[in-house]
């Protein structure tokens, strides 16, 4: 089975949510990147999540919040736009945290799972799995999956790992 049919199947995306959601940013020039644990994948030994991570420009922001709700299902919360479809167990969550902003200016095409697309710099996605596992409101579940996301880098590109703060390195085994 080839990466795009396990992803597809995984995330029993019978409405092909993200061909339709990548779809509508691409046909909107709206400019987006991969980041968050899909961006890891991109880079390490990919690890199966029913979530795809993404930054928006700026200035495009809102356009793709209107897009994104005439189309599809869109909550928003603190930092992110979650978009779902009924068909699909796929979750797509637009990063809304200025951090992230910059992120789509570096990103450059890579394949995720089996689909080409923009993927946020190596040091980015580093960057924001380290703002992700020192962030103490988000659930200790997934700031260890962040802390794991870290460790599958550093495994890949120890060179990185200066850019680890102390504190978070000290959490990682080995």
């Amino acid at each position: 089975m080839r990466a795009r049919a396990f992803w597809k199947t995984v995330t029993l995306d019978r409405a092909d949510f993200l061909d339709r959601l990548i779809a509508l940013l691409t046909e909107h020039d709206i400019r987006f990147c991969v980041v968050g644990g899909q961006a890891v994948n991109a880079y390490a030994e990919p690890v199966v999540s029913l979530d795809l991570d993404l930054a928006v420009a700026v200035e495009q922001l809102a356009r793709a919040e209107a897009l994104l709700r005439e189309a599809f299902a869109v909550e928003r919360f603190a930092h992110s736009l979650n978009v779902s479809d009924a068909g699909s167990d796929l979750r797509a969550q637009i990063q809304t945290d200025p951090r992230y902003f910059a992120f789509v200016d570096r990103a450059a095409p890579r394949d995720v799972l089996g689909v080409r697309l923009p993927v946020a710099r190596l040091e980015d996605v580093l960057h924001g799995k380290i703002w992700a596992v020192t962030d103490t409101s988000r659930r200790p579940s997934k700031r260890q999956k962040d802390l794991a996301d870290i460790a599958r880098l550093l495994e890949v590109y120890p060179e990185l790992r200066s850019q680890v703060p102390a504190d978070v390195a000290a959490k990682l085994v080995g």
